[in-house]
C-alpha cells in the first residue's frame, strides 16, 4: 500500500476543525444569493436544528435539553477565542444543572492523563501542568485560549479526561490502514464503526483539497488513490473512535445510580451531521447525545444545514482592533525533521509570501527556529508595516522568503 504523507492527517485535522465553514462554503458557492435571515445578522442567539431548518430557541431550552442527555459535545474552531469563551459559558450552564460532570478534551492524548489528574487535584501550577501535559508537543494552539476551561475544571474539582491518542498511532493508520496496525499499538482503541456515506463524501472533499494544494503529492497518488484514501479514512475513524470510546468509558465506569454528565470539547468537524464522534458513540451504545456548535454570524450562519447539530449558537462578529497581533496563516507541527508547516490558509500572508504545506522553517529573522511557541511569538511581535525574513527547506532546497506585514489601517 502506498504510504500517505503524515502531514495529510494534520491538515485534515485543521479542515475538520472548521468543518461547519468548509461545508457551508461549498453550499454558498453553489446556491444563488439569498437574503440574510434576521437570526444570522447580529448573532448572539440560539438556533435549534435537528432535521429541520433553523428555528430560534432559547439558552434555557438548549441547556435543559442538553443536561438531560448522557453526553454533550461542544464544538470549536481551535483558533477562535470566542468559541472557547462560548464553551466556558456552556460548561457553567450545564454544571449548574448537572454538577456531577466529567469533561473530556481532544487536545490531550491518553498518555498525559496523570497530568490532568494532578491539575484537577490542585497539585500543579499552570506552567507545570502545561509542561507535564506536553502542550507544545501535542497541541499547536496558544494555551491561553484553553486555560479558562482547564481552570473551570480545577476550581470545581471536575475530572478531566484525555480523549485523544498519540499521533504515532493515527500516523501509522494513515500510512498502513487499520488492519495493518498491530493490536498492541492501538492504545486499547477498538475497531471503528464504518463511516456513514455522508462522512465519506466529506472526507473525500477534504482529501481532494489537500491533494490540490500539494501538486507533488497529487502527482504520485493517482495510481493508488483508492488505497491511500481508505487509509486516510481509517485514520480519521480511529481518531473519532478513540474520543468516543474515552467518553463512553467515562460514562460507563461511573456509579450506575449517579452517572455523570460527560462533556466533550473538540473540533466541530468531529461532530457535524452526527458523522464522527456521535456515530461512534452510537455504535458503542451511547445514544443520548447533544451536539452543540458555535457558528459565525453572516454567511456561515446562512449556510446551516438540517441535521448539522442539535443546536447552534450564532457568534456575533467582533471588529478586530488595529493593534491585533499579526497572523501569518499557517499551522505548524514539531517533527523529527524540524518545524513543519501543515497547512496554509487561502488568501493569507503565508500564501502571498509563497509558503506551502510541507515547508520546514529553519530560521526566523536570522535565528534558528526552536519550536512552534517561539515561532508564534516571533510572528505576533512583528510590528505592522515591517518585513520578517524566513529561511525554509523545501524538499532538498533551501529558500529565503520575506513576509511583508501590512501597515496598520
Amino acid at each position: 500500500m502506498l504510504k500517505m504523507p503524515a502531514k495529510t492527517l494534520y491538515i485534515a485535522c485543521l479542515l475538520l476543525a472548521t468543518g461547519v465553514a468548509v461545508a457551508g462554503l461549498a453550499k454558498r458557492k453553489a446556491a444563488p444569493e439569498q437574503p440574510l435571515p434576521a437570526y444570522c445578522q447580529a448573532g448572539g442567539n440560539w438556533l435549534a436544528l435537528g432535521d429541520k431548518q433553523p428555528v430560534p430557541t432559547s439558552i434555557t431550552d438548549v441547556v435543559a435539553s442538553a443536561a438531560s442527555r448522557d453526553v454533550v459535545l461542544l464544538g470549536e474552531q481551535h483558533d477562535q477565542e470566542d468559541h472557547h469563551r462560548w464553551q466556558l459559558q456552556m460548561l457553567a450552564a450545564l454544571y449548574a444543572q448537572r454538577p456531577n460532570m466529567v469533561i473530556g478534551f481532544e487536545m490531550f492524548p491518553r498518555r498525559v492523563q496523570p497530568a490532568l489528574d494532578q491539575w484537577v487535584a490542585g497539585n500543579l501550577t499552570a506552567q507545570e501542568f502545561l509542561k507535564q501535559a506536553e502542550w507544545d508537543k501535542v497541541w499547536n494552539f496558544p494555551p491561553q485560549l484553553y486555560m479558562p476551561l482547564f481552570e473551570f475544571a480545577r476550581i470545581n474539582k471536575i475530572p478531566m479526561r484525555a480523549l485523544n491518542v498519540d499521533r504515532a498511532l493515527t500516523r501509522m493508520v494513515a500510512e498502513k490502514g487499520w488492519d495493518q496496525v498491530p493490536e498492541s499499538a492501538r492504545e486499547g482503541v477498538g475497531r471503528p464503526a464504518p463511516a456513514l456515506p455522508g462522512y465519506l463524501d466529506f472526507l473525500r472533499s477534504i482529501y481532494q483539497m489537500h491533494q490540490a494544494s500539494t501538486p507533488a503529492t497529487a502527482a504520485m497518488m493517482p495510481a493508488a488513490s483508492d488505497a491511500a484514501f481508505k487509509a486516510f479514512v481509517d485514520s480519521q475513524l480511529t481518531w473519532d473512535r478513540a474520543m468516543a470510546q474515552a467518553l463512553s468509558e467515562a460514562l460507563i465506569q461511573s456509579d450506575p445510580q449517579r452517572r455523570p454528565l460527560v462533556v466533550g470539547i473538540m473540533g466541530s468537524g468531529h461532530i457535524r451531521q452526527g458523522h464522527g464522534v456521535p456515530h461512534q458513540l452510537a455504535h458503542l451504545g451511547v445514544t443520548k447525545i447533544a451536539s452543540l456548535l458555535p457558528v459565525a454570524a453572516g454567511a456561515e450562519c446562512q449556510a446551516l444545514e438540517p441535521g448539522l447539530a442539535s443546536a447552534v449558537y450564532v457568534i456575533p462578529e467582533r471588529p478586530q482592533p488595529p493593534d491585533e497581533p499579526p497572523r501569518l496563516g499557517i499551522a505548524l507541527t514539531e517533527t523529527a525533521q524540524g518545524l513543519t508547516i501543515n497547512a496554509v490558509t487561502a488568501g493569507s500572508l503565508a500564501e502571498q509570501t509563497g509558503l506551502r504545506a510541507g515547508d520546514r522553517i529553519l530560521e526566523i529573522a536570522g535565528r534558528p527556529s526552536t519550536g512552534s511557541s517561539d515561532a508564534i511569538a516571533s510572528i505576533r511581535r512583528q510590528p505592522p508595516g515591517t518585513w520578517l525574513p524566513l529561511r525554509i527547506a523545501r524538499g532538498e532546497s533551501q529558500l529565503d522568503l520575506v513576509v511583508r506585514f501590512p501597515p496598520r489601517p
